[in-house]
């Protein structure tokens, strides 16, 4: 997920947002600023974190008025620091006002999620294992996500149903077992497509490899199984690791050397990052 993909379809999503904000007018700022006036006020972060979706934060004030700048003081990936002042919002007071709490939802979440990544990319900095987010995230807001995610140092796994074949426990309990799953996808997805197999025990990890997995998933295996299933594949299909992975236990996960490490956690459990849009006052 890159910014040119979230250029292209943040719009709607942006406005989407707006509705459900202001359903017919904004009673409060009406009710105080009833005629157009320009001002400005400064975006403030407080606390220390990683900065993602100023061009969102930017969008959300466009979409209600054109005319509006921001001159942005910090880039998209940077560390910012508690106190610290990100950007500065000029125009229509009355945009300003109803347009803030929109602007700094999206900007708080996506800085939340870039910041949670970092965190856990940091500490895979040694190894080769790629860090990997999930389908588990807010409806309607995965482009968001996702680009958060790269924005913080991680790597985003498919981005929807149609963008890859995972055949997980159900997909296998439908098809009557492993190696008819794989049979299956490999049948009907397109050559270009890897199957990837989710996997629960050592006889699935044997049967998905016979069966020409490209990628097999270790699902909620505890370390020593996932040592006995490594031993299994042996570098003849490549391997992810997946299930209740966090902050706090991936640490355990990196000597297994394996390629890829999936957490939900990134888009389900970051905190927002605090910001503030503060000192509003006429020009």
């Amino acid at each position: 997920m890159n910014k040119i993909t979230m250029l292209l379809n943040a719009d709607d999503l942006i406005l989407s947002a707006l509705k459900e904000d202001i359903s017919s007018e904004d009673v409060s700022t009406n009710a105080v600023m009833p005629e157009k006036k320009a001002g400005e006020v400064d975006l403030i972060a407080k606390q220390d974190g990683v900065i993602a979706g100023l061009f969102v934060f930017e969008r959300v004030f466009m979409l209600l008025d054109s005319k509006t700048t921001v001159d942005f003081f910090a880039n998209d990936g940077d560390e910012v620091k508690k106190g610290q002042k990100l950007a500065i919002v000029r125009g229509d007071i009355r945009v300003l006002l109803s347009g803030e709490r929109t602007a700094l939802n999206f900007l708080q979440r996506m800085s939340g999620i870039a910041t949670y990544t970092r965190s856990v990319t940091n500490l895979l900095a040694s190894s080769k294992t790629r860090l990997l987010d999930t389908r588990k995230t807010t409806p309607n807001n995965r482009i968001f996500e996702k680009y958060a995610v790269r924005v913080g140092g991680g790597n985003n796994h498919r981005y929807n149903l149609s963008d890859g074949v995972l055949l997980k426990d159900n997909h296998i309990c439908a098809a009557g077992g492993v190696s008819a799953a794989v049979k299956m996808a490999r049948s009907y997805a397109p050559f270009v497509r890897k199957i990837e197999v989710e996997v629960e025990t050592l006889e699935q990890v044997s049967e998905a490899l016979a069966a020409g997995a490209d990628i097999i998933m270790l699902d909620n295996m505890d370390k020593e199984t996932m040592k006995k299933a490594l031993e299994i594949i042996s570098h003849k299909a490549e391997v992810e690791v997946s299930g209740n992975v966090t902050r706090e236990n991936i640490s355990t996960l990196v000597s297994l050397g394996v390629d890829y490490i999936s957490s939900g956690a990134l888009t389900h459990s970051s905190p927002i990052l605090d910001l503030s849009l503060k000192n509003l006052h006429a020009l």
